[in-house]
């Protein structure tokens, strides 16, 4: 059977619809594929592609072959071995085709099928089994809304729509226009009368005229209508889409003494998470950084990650600041708010209730989640005790636990698993 390949160059994106059936066919294999590199790989490199490996068996195409048992006739040429009438014995459980465990020494064999993965295909294969919790909003990620908006003027309309001044001076322009010619014929006509009236009769034949003409003028003027439908002008209103998609992400993390850089670059792992995964579903996402010990302060990312203060820890700070800027700036009609908080769970023991109640009562009715880490491998403390209760209460609330940079993707995908109906 004759193969004919196709070695033409392709030009970009030619291969795109062959490309997007092909992982649609292993989509199985790739993914399995691709977990297996998530376990290899570290956070900063997950915006990256893939090299990934299909085994050559699963790519195979069918075939048809005798099996095993049964009765098969064949004829065979004779050699030193066989003689007429004699029966071959059948092979051993392995077919004849070498596929035991002992080595082969034919030397041939098959290698795995290498595919590389795009970074959108990584990450889409990363994120299919994960979703946003609670799209109360949005939906609308693919039905995009819409508003009007002026748009100059048109000829045809609704009369509700009629801009009267727009129409007006078009007329006034128009009727200007028309009687110029007249006007100025007129005021001719005039001067000639002037003169004839002084050397003849009223009832000259050349006064006569002139005066007809006149009067023809003036009834030709008279007739230009004072507004014609071609003077109507409407105000034009087009639809405009609306950012319906946007979101707000608030970090939230506590930059007292108690945490290490170690635990801040865990924090800050699980942040850029998170930040893709929201970039999966919104069109325009800000963020807001908000660091506290003490107190808190919305700084920039630079000083979020990198600046560290002495002292105590008061959580309720950093809540309450982030209720305030909601309030400022976002509105939830407008915003879809997302929060994630960092802390090694150290904080001054009357302040945790605080925080609960602010958590209850003024952030959690106003988000669509709120995503607690607690970066430490000691003994909860009274924050998350405190905490427990608000996840009890709060189904848009969620809490982990987590010790080592391993632990991230676990946690993450726990925190952000797929709701069964």
């Amino acid at each position: 059977m004759a193969q004919i390949i196709d070695r033409r160059l392709n030009g970009k994106n030619k291969s795109a619809v062959n490309r997007r059936r092909f992982i649609e066919r292993y989509r199985t294999q790739i993914k399995k594929a691709v977990s297996d590199a998530i376990a290899g790989r570290s956070i900063t490199e997950i915006e990256k592609g893939e090299k990934i490996s299909i085994p050559s068996k699963d790519i195979s195409e069918p075939t048809f072959r005798h099996g095993s048992g049964g009765t098969r006739e064949n004829v065979h040429p004779g050699n030193k071995e066989f003689i007429t009438g004699d029966k071959i014995p059948r092979p051993g459980g392995g077919g004849g085709r070498g596929r035991g465990k002992q080595a082969s020494n034919s030397g041939e064999g098959m290698d795995d099928f290498v595919f590389q993965l795009s970074k959108e295909e990584f990450l889409e294969f990363f994120f299919e089994d994960l979703e946003l919790p609670n799209l109360v909003k949005t939906q609308i990620a693919k039905i995009p809304d819409v508003r009007k908006q002026r748009a100059g003027h048109t000829h045809d309309g609704t009369p509700s729509n009629i801009n009267v001044v727009r129409s007006m001076r078009g007329a006034t322009g128009r009727r200007i226009a028309l009687r110029a010619p007249y006007a100025k014929r007129l005021e001719e006509l005039e001067a000639e009368l002037q003169g004839l009236l002084l050397v003849c009769g009223e009832t000259d034949a050349r006064v006569v005229r002139v005066r007809k003409e006149m009067d023809d003028i003036r009834r030709k003027m008279s007739a230009i209508p004072f507004i014609d439908p071609f003077d109507l002008r409407y105000n034009n209103r087009i639809e405009k889409p609306k950012p319906t998609t946007q979101a707000v992400m608030f970090c939230i993390m506590d930059i007292s003494g108690s945490m290490d850089q170690s635990k801040k670059d865990i924090a800050k792992r699980f942040f850029i998470l998170l930040y893709l995964f929201l970039t999966r579903a919104y069109e325009k996402i800000e963020l807001v950084f908000i660091s506290h010990h003490t107190v808190a302060k919305e700084v920039s990312e630079e000083d979020f990650f990198y600046s560290r203060e002495t002292g105590g820890t008061v959580v309720s700070s950093a809540l309450k600041l982030m209720s305030e800027i909601m309030q400022a700036r976002y509105p939830t009609g407008d915003w879809n708010i997302y929060a994630a908080q960092a802390s090694d769970g150290d904080n001054w023991n009357d302040d945790s209730p605080i925080c609960r109640d602010i958590l209850i009562s003024k952030i959690a009715p106003l988000v669509q989640y709120f995503a607690y880490i607690e970066i430490t491998n000691e003994n909860p403390q009274n924050l998350w005790r405190e905490y427990l209760s608000v996840q009890s209460m709060c189904s848009n609330f969620a809490m982990q636990r987590i010790e080592s940079v391993n632990e991230i993707y676990p946690v993450f995908r726990e925190l952000f698993k797929k709701q069964l109906a």
